[in-house]
């Protein structure tokens, strides 16, 4: 806008100067004529003939278009349509610009002048003129016409800059929308063009190029590690199994001790093998077909009877506030399995003696199912990468898992449509804590109630539940 209005003002000011100087030039050609035709009177004909002139001429132009007044050296009037000799402001070549007034014995009304004063041979000064109102009201006109054009100018260029801006910025908000939609995970999403062929189409089609190019890239990278999963699972099956044979048919202790963690090895290869198979098939399906109405609440109160046992077995403090008859849409099985990774990643990564928290809630139009600990956490710049698979933090590589616990979690999320959420539990204490939470549409809410079992306050029951295995956390 600043750079049109600059345009057109500059423009203006040089049509207006260029005109007003044509104007001023022509009045002072007009000028010059008369003096020419005088000078030549002069020369044929004397003073007097000059005084002859000037009279005829002023008795032709009743309107005074023309100004003239001849004197002596001392000022006194020998011929001309104004009585003395006016006061203003005279250039060095004898040009001054005045106003008709009583002060010069104009009788008319007031009226602006331009004229030029040379002296004559004889001691005599002469002065003539041209009446340049009109020139001035002309000029004003123009000025005013300038002064309206500028501000028309602003106008448009303020208006047009608007629906421009506008426009610019519809187009950017549409690419962005997109953009956070894709980060967000729905990578078939393509930012959509106009078919003008503009700059803006051309930035929309090399985005989508690249974005092609990424998911054949991840595709490519996601189809290889699938296949590795589902091509070795079965011969890890039958070592597995072989392995389990051995240990059975063995009798010294020793044999039978390795043969035991070779075992364990295997399940842990066949666990994340299996981990890896499923996040695939949720990431490829992206909805279940078992969508049913599922009790938050309940869900997660049994996954927390299931789990207080390996808790009370580091001695930590196992809190509950489950607010009643939370309802959700989806997929009880993917839900659980869900909901049990995060409370078995919590009892993990906490310490002896540390506090796990496990709520549901609601908020608005969302259940929350939030899982708080006072372990390690995890800092700041790293947790957007925790769902990437097999990513660990630095300081929980020295213990037990293989980085795809996570990455199931936000995959069965995606398919509820929730959104997680990680924060730090404490603000000053060290360690930080982690605080995990899952956000999903809620159907109903009811009520509340709340459940705390402080672990190292009471010794665990006689015959107590084993740490989960098939249902647990990765």
């Amino acid at each position: 806008m600043v750079v049109f209005a600059t345009s057109v003002f500059l423009l203006l000011a040089f049509i207006y100067w260029r005109t007003a100087g044509f104007m001023t030039a022509q009045t002072d050609e007009t000028i010059e004529a008369e003096i020419a035709g005088l000078a030549e009177q002069y020369r044929g004909r004397g003073v007097n003939g000059l005084i002859t002139i000037i009279r005829e001429r002023v008795a032709r132009d009743p309107n005074a278009k023309t100004i003239y007044l001849l004197t002596t050296e001392d000022f006194l009037k020998l011929a001309g349509n104004i009585e003395t000799w006016p006061e203003g402001s005279r250039s060095e070549s004898g040009w001054i610009n005045f106003t008709l007034s009583s002060a010069v014995g104009w009788t008319g009304p007031e009226r602006l002048a331009r004229a030029r004063i040379f002296e004559v041979q004889g001691g005599l000064r002469l002065l003539v003129g041209r009446d340049v109102d009109e020139l001035t009201s002309l000029k004003r006109v123009i000025e005013t016409a300038i002064n309206w054009g500028m501000g028309i100018t602003l106008a448009l260029a303020l208006l047009g800059g608007f629906l421009m801006s506008r426009s610019t910025t519809r187009r950017i908000e549409i690419i962005n929308t997109t953009s956070r939609r894709i980060m967000n995970g729905h990578l078939s999403l393509r930012i959509p063009t106009r078919g003008t062929e503009d700059d803006f189409d051309q930035l929309a089609e090399n985005l989508n190029q690249m974005l092609d190019r990424i998911v054949y890239l991840m595709e490519g990278i996601r189809h290889v590690s699938d296949s590795i999963a589902h091509d070795l699972r079965t011969p890890l099956t039958r070592l597995r199994n072989q392995l389990e044979n051995t240990l059975m048919s063995v009798d010294n202790d020793e044999a039978r001790e390795q043969a035991g963690r070779a075992v364990a090895e295997a399940d842990q290869l066949l666990a994340t093998f299996n981990a890896l198979l499923r996040i695939a098939r949720l990431e490829t399906k992206g909805s279940s077909s078992d969508m049913k109405r599922v009790p938050l609440d309940e869900l997660v109160s049994d996954a927390c009877e299931l789990y207080e046992a390996l808790s009370e077995d580091k001695e930590q403090t196992f809190e509950q506030s489950l607010e009643a008859g939370v309802v959700i849409e989806g997929d009880r099985d993917l839900l659980f399995q869900m909901i049990s990774n995060l409370i078995d990643n919590a009892i993990k990564y906490t310490p002896e003696h540390g506090t796990i928290g496990v709520a549901v809630r609601t908020e608005g139009e969302e259940a929350v199912f939030e899982v708080r600990d006072s372990g390690i956490g995890i800092p700041d710049e790293e947790k957007s990468q925790v769902f990437q698979r097999f990513y660990r933090v630095g300081k929980s590589r020295s213990l037990p898992g293989n980085g795809l616990g996570l990455s199931l979690v936000s995959a069965v999320a995606e398919i509820h449509k929730g959104q997680i959420v990680l924060s730090d539990t404490y603000e000053e204490e060290q360690p930080p804590g982690l605080t995990v939470a899952v956000r999903m549409p809620v159907l109903t809410r009811l009520g509340k109630r709340v459940k705390a079992i402080h672990a190292e306050q009471s010794e665990p029951a006689n015959g107590a539940t084993q740490a989960p295995t098939e249902t647990g956390g990765i």
